[in-house]
């Protein structure tokens, strides 16, 4: 074949022959003549690329293995990793190769071949780490030395640190007075963060380490460095004392760690020491607020290391409970002259650290006290009559509602507590009106039940709701909002909050908000939440969608990191998406729609037909927008509310056809993948469904690049469910037929995925389009031959059933039947012999043959030519019938298309040749028959072997002597049929 004319595939193919006969250079110059003609990064491209890889590590010339398996990795090739290991180790670039079998490893545990290699690389990066820790503790130290390098090697220091023999040999060097040196006079934050990382590690698992770590530094030089604004290096200070810690009670770092009493006996003295220290600590008006969180965390992990220390009631004991309410009284960005700095996520810290204090209180006698600590703190504050006194004890109380709400009920429900809220309620100042409705609003959110408080809270809310200031207005809306939940228990109805337009007058307010972000700090979260109820509205919705600025803001929003704030942001997208099901997971959601219910009685909460256009507008303005980005940046969290929230957006914004390709090119078909891999089902059922949507409008290789064209097809394979409806169904096979279209080996990956027992369910259901769409995809994937023989080998009955699909009334599924029919026996000669299984299969074949659909009928014939190929036996059955004379009819008929009368006339010659042939082909037999005689007879095996062997092409299985030598029957068992 000329070379202009062949195409990649072939080149491949000439490449792959090559390379089997060991003609390395001619192997090249194939794989790259194919390389050539593929202009597209995609999954055949790193095949290529891999292939010729092989032939540079026959040829030694690891530099250019190295290369092309690089270039295969960055499309989708990861087989490449094993070859570029091998590479790499020849090269002598051990840590590399060490890394790339690491990958193997974690993605193939099992892989028998890179154990051996993994180890032995380990072995050798392990020895030539500690070879090389004097020269990198010498650069790490030598301030003057290049950053990057300085940098480098301490990473190098931290990675030997965490090996037992690695961390002994740094010990050996006396490293810890270097390190704590470092730390005070380094100037590059990286190495001083790195150099804490080190002696944390050094102390982990080893009390003698920890021991000596503990005398050299002290306990004070642990907190020291703590107190810093950069967040890495409290990051580093906090693990670090976390490690001597743990060491010393036999805890780890694992939420589920128990502490091991016998070490925590042992260590009393120690463990007590550190602890004082850190309640001390807590209120110091000298630390930063960072510090002062980890200090908090700190605490909260570690009060129960020990039963026998009774730690829990000794912090009671010790008034640490006062000083942490004291924290729970401050507030961000208001600031007096006994202030002290905290961080937006400090007041959530300690109500998490006073519920972990509580739930150690084992007996009454203990709780009794905790509560008497809490109340003393209020009392001692009510001593001054002063407005700073009066916010903190309701922002301390605000913060005690979200931790051990036991406490919090008897606390709120105090007579003098009531009061005291009623009347700061009554005045004119903002503050005290906007402290008192976040307290109120909080008991509401955390009581399950109605209590006296909530009761006086009803009316304060009523009247503050009509306040001049928006602020205020937003809080009570919120809490009046909430207080739905309690409708019964309240005996009154609640009021109507939304007549004569006041929702769309309230939502611009929360607008402005937003794009004054960074003015209004405070009301951030107040605003989000006060749009996730309101934009249930469809026209405060469509007003929000024309405010761009206030989409924008709503985007710089989640970039701060907040997730209370990233939360507000996604249940207000869903709103403008209507987005929600009727049965939904998140407790949040299924609040705001029971409080819509109520407010919204009168409008239509979920998109009906009339809606769809305003819908999709909708979609297609935040697409615009750059939404997408936003929510794969969301996507990225740990919080599983959020990722659930996030797929839901992502899959509204993926029905839309005209703006798909955007998703794409913002990064959303990755994120969307990732959340199909992890979470909550519901999350994986979102961000599939969207998946499918894309895969509907786009061709496969622009909505899936590279390797993520094969990681799609599991979680499309797992969205098929005979409890979704067959819309859903439907749509996802479609998906992946698309996908089937691609190449063989997508063919090959969707049916290893195990989609013919979920596809095959649908066959013989009620729905058309789910029937035809899913015989489709069974016939597109068995145009891969090596899946046709997989398929009828797991189910030889399938032959029979398809053969019944060809009566069908349907023409559409007819045509789909007969179309897997052709592929299975032209695949396999007992798929032939199968068709004889169904008792109406002439019926059928006669139907086909004579169906007034070319297509059908061309595919009849097909499967007729398959047969007569197939066995003797089996043509001999179908030229006793009338098929023949169909054919020729067929041949013959001016009426009947070109096409039809060529396929017709093959299949004819092919009888003709069986029929022609049979007397001939009997006679050779009985020859045959009789030199297999006399050879048996004297003992003639080789050619009696051969004889056999001729018999076995006849196709006589039955006329093989049974007796024959054992070392006849293991030719036997090596013979091939034909």
């Amino acid at each position: 074949m000329a070379k202009s004319v062949m195409t990649a595939q072939e080149w491949k193919e000439k490449g792959n022959e090559e390379f089997s006969k060991g003609n390395w250079s001619n192997a090249i110059s194939h794989y790259t003549n194919g390389l050539k003609l593929i202009k597209e990064d995609n999954a055949e491209k790193g095949v290529y690329y891999k292939n010729r890889a092989a032939v540079y590590l026959k040829l030694h010339d690891y530099e250019k293995v190295v290369e092309d398996c690089d270039s295969a990795l960055k499309i989708c090739c990861n087989k490449a990793l094993y070859r570029r290991c091998q590479a790499l180790e020849a090269l002598e670039r051990f840590e590399e190769a060490y890394r790339d079998a690491e990958i193997i490893i974690s993605s193939d545990p099992n892989n028998k071949v890179i154990q051996p290699v993994a180890t032995r690389l380990f072995e050798i990066v392990q020895e030539r780490r500690k070879e090389n820790v004097s020269q990198m503790l010498d650069l790490a130290f030598n301030v003057s030395a290049d950053n990057g390098k300085r940098e480098t090697a301490m990473n190098n220091l931290l990675v030997l640190a965490r090996e037992r023999a690695g961390a002994e040999e740094i010990f050996k060097k006396e490293s810890v007075s270097k390190l704590v040196q470092l730390v005070k006079v380094e100037k590059n934050e990286e190495v001083i963060c790195t150099a804490i990382r080190i002696i944390g590690e050094l102390c982990k698992n080893n009390i003698n380490r920890t021991e000596s770590v503990m005398k050299f530094v002290g306990l004070s030089w642990c907190l020291e460095i703590m107190n810093s604004t950069s967040i890495q290096r409290v990051n580093a200070s906090q693990y670090c004392l976390q490690n001597i810690l743990n060491t010393y009670s036999g805890m780890n770092n694992k939420p589920d760690s128990k502490p091991d009493d016998a070490l925590c006996a042992a260590h009393k003295e120690e463990i007590d020491t550190i602890l004082s220290c850190l309640l001390n600590s807590v209120t110091s008006r000298t630390i930063t607020g960072l510090a002062r969180d980890a200090i908090i965390e700190l605490i909260m992990r570690n009060i129960h290391c020990v039963t026998a220390l009774d730690w829990a009631e000794r912090f009671v004991e010790l008034r640490g409970l006062q000083k942490l309410m004291e924290v729970a009284g401050e507030m961000e960005g208001y600031k007096y002259n006994s202030s002290i700095d905290i961080t937006s996520s400090t007041r959530t810290k300690t109500s998490m650290c006073l519920t972990k204090i509580y739930e150690n209180m084992y007996y009454d006698a203990a709780k009794e006290k905790f509560i008497n600590a809490i109340e003393e703190f209020i009392k001692d504050k009510s001593l001054s009559p002063d407005t700073e006194s009066k916010v903190r004890i309701v922002l301390a109380i605000t913060t005690l509602i979200f931790g051990p709400l036991d406490v919090a009920n008897v606390i709120i429900c105090k007579k003098e507590v009531i009061g005291l809220i009623l009347a700061m309620a009554k005045t004119d100042d903002v503050l005290q009106q906007k402290m008192v409705c976040e307290c109120i609003v909080a008991a509401i959110t955390n009581c399950n039940k109605a209590n006296i408080f909530i009761w006086r809270g009803r009316n304060i809310l009523q009247n503050l709701y009509y306040s001049k200031h928006d602020s205020i207005r937003i809080r009570a809306l919120v809490g009046l909002c909430k207080l739905t939940n309690f409708e019964d228990a309240l005996c009154s109805p609640t009021i109507k909050l939304f007549p004569h337009g006041a929702a769309k007058e309230l939502a611009k307010v929360c607008r402005r908000f937003l794009i004054n972000y960074k003015k209004e700090k405070d009301m951030i979260k107040w605003a989000l939440k006060g749009l996730s109820y309101l934009t249930f509205d469809d026209d405060v919705k469509d007003e929000l969608i024309e405010d761009q600025q206030a989409i924008r803001a709503m985007m710089e929003l989640t970039k701060t990191g907040d997730q209370s704030i990233s939360y507000g942001v996604l249940v207000t997208l869903i709103n403008l998406c209507n987005a929600y099901e009727e049965q939904e997971h998140i407790p949040e959601i299924l609040e705001l729609i029971t409080v819509v219910r109520h407010h919204f009685a009168d409008k239509h909460v979920v998109a009906d037909d009339e809606n769809d256009a305003r819908i999709r507008r909708r979609l297609c303005m935040l697409a615009k927008a750059g939404m997408t980005s936003t929510l794969v940046n969301l996507s990225k969290t740990n919080s599983r509310n959020i990722k659930e929230l996030t797929a839901t957006v992502l899959n509204a914004i993926c029905i839309p056809d005209e703006i798909r390709e955007i998703i794409v090119q913002q990064g959303g078909t990755k994120a969307l993948l990732s959340l199909a891999q992890d979470s909550t089902y519901k999350t994986k059922k979102e961000a599939s469904r969207a998946l499918v949507h894309l895969a509907h409008a786009l061709p496969p290789e622009v909505a899936f690049p590279g390797q993520i064209i094969m990681e799609v097809v599991r979680p499309m394979v797992n969205l098929l469910n005979p409890e979704c409806s067959a819309d859903e169904n439907c749509e996802t096979v479609t998906a992946l037929c698309n996908l089937a279209k691609v190449s063989d080996t997508m063919r090959g990956n969707i049916f290893k995925e195990g989609v013919f027992q979920k596809i095959e369910a649908f066959v013989y259901g009620k729905d058309i389009l789910l029937k035809v769409a899913s015989l489709a995809l069974i016939g597109i994937l068995l145009s891969n031959h090596e899946v046709a023989i997989q398929c009828f080998e797991e189910d030889k009955s399938r032959v029979k059933h398809l053969m019944l699909l060809c009566k069908d009334k349907n023409q559409d599924t007819k045509f789909a039947a007969a179309a897997i029919l052709m592929a299975l026996t032209a695949a396999n000669r007992e798929a032939c012999k199968k068709v004889f299984d169904s008792n109406s299969w002439l019926e059928s074949l006669r139907l086909l043959l004579t169906n007034p659909e070319g297509k059908i009928q061309e595919r009849g014939i097909i499967i007729v030519i398959n047969m007569l190929r197939s066995s003797k036996d089996v043509a001999v059955k179908l030229m006793e019938t009338d098929i023949m004379k169909i054919l020729t009819v067929l041949t013959k008929n001016d009426t009947v298309p070109i096409n039809i009368k060529e396929l017709a006339s093959v299949a004819l010659k092919e009888a003709a040749d069986r029929s022609g042939n049979e007397e001939r082909r009997q006679a050779n037999i009985v020859m045959i028959e009789r030199e297999c005689d006399r050879a048996r007879l004297s003992g003639q095996l080789n050619l009696l072997s051969r004889l056999l062997r001729d018999l076995w092409a006849y196709e006589l299985v039955e006329n093989i002597p049974t007796n024959v030598d054992s070392e006849i029957a293991k030719v036997l068992e090596g013979t091939e049929r034909r």
